[in-house]
C-alpha cells in the first residue's frame, strides 16, 4: 500500500482504497500498521490513538469482538494527498450473542508524500443490526460473495 504515494490521481486514489480494504479484510494487526507513519494518529469512532503500537492494540481489540469481518471501502473523494472514503462492512458481534451487524460511515485519510504511508486516519461509523431483530436487511457480504461483487445501492440503506 505504501509503494502507492501522493499526489494522487483518480486512479491512483482507487488503487489506494482498494489496497486498503483488501490489507483490513487480511485482519493482521501487525501488518496492517506497517502501512501507517510511526506517528500517525487516529480517531476511530470515541477512539484516540497515536503511533503504530496503539494501532496494532485498536485493531487486536477490534477483531476480537467483531468475528466473520468483511469489508468494503470506496473512494468518495481525494486531493494531492488526502482521501475520502465510504465503506461498509459486515460482523458477527463477540459481545452480542453473535448477532450479524453492519457498520456504514467514512473516513478522512491524509498521506506522507515521500513514505506513502497514511499519517492521519479519522472514522466515523454506525452500526446496525441485520437480521429479524434488527433492521430487517440482510447481510450482503456472505461467504460466497466476494466483497466487490456485492450490489450496494441507497435502496439498501
Amino acid at each position: 500500500m505504501a509503494d502507492i504515494k501522493p499526489p494522487f490521481t483518480a486512479e491512483s486514489a482507487r488503487q489506494k482504497v482498494k489496497a486498503a480494504q483488501n490489507l483490513w479484510n487480511a485482519q493482521d494487526p501487525a501488518k496492517i500498521s506497517l502501512a501507517y507513519t510511526p506517528d500517525t494518529v487516529w480517531r476511530n469512532r470515541d477512539q484516540f490513538v497515536k503511533g503504530t503500537d496503539e494501532v496494532k492494540e485498536l485493531l487486536t481489540k477490534k477483531w476480537q469482538k467483531e468475528k466473520s469481518y468483511r469489508l468494503r471501502k470506496e473512494l468518495f473523494a481525494f486531493t494531492d494527498n488526502r482521501i475520502a472514503v465510504q465503506f461498509w462492512y459486515e460482523y458477527q458481534d463477540a459481545y452480542d450473542e453473535m448477532k450479524w451487524k453492519r457498520c456504514y460511515g467514512l473516513e478522512d485519510w491524509t498521506f506522507d508524500y515521500e513514505s506513502g504511508k497514511m499519517r492521519k486516519r479519522q472514522m466515523s461509523g454506525n452500526d446496525i443490526l441485520l437480521g429479524p431483530n434488527g433492521n430487517g436487511q440482510g447481510r450482503w457480504f456472505v461467504e460466497e460473495t466476494d466483497v466487490e461483487d456485492a450490489i450496494i445501492t441507497e435502496e439498501h440503506w
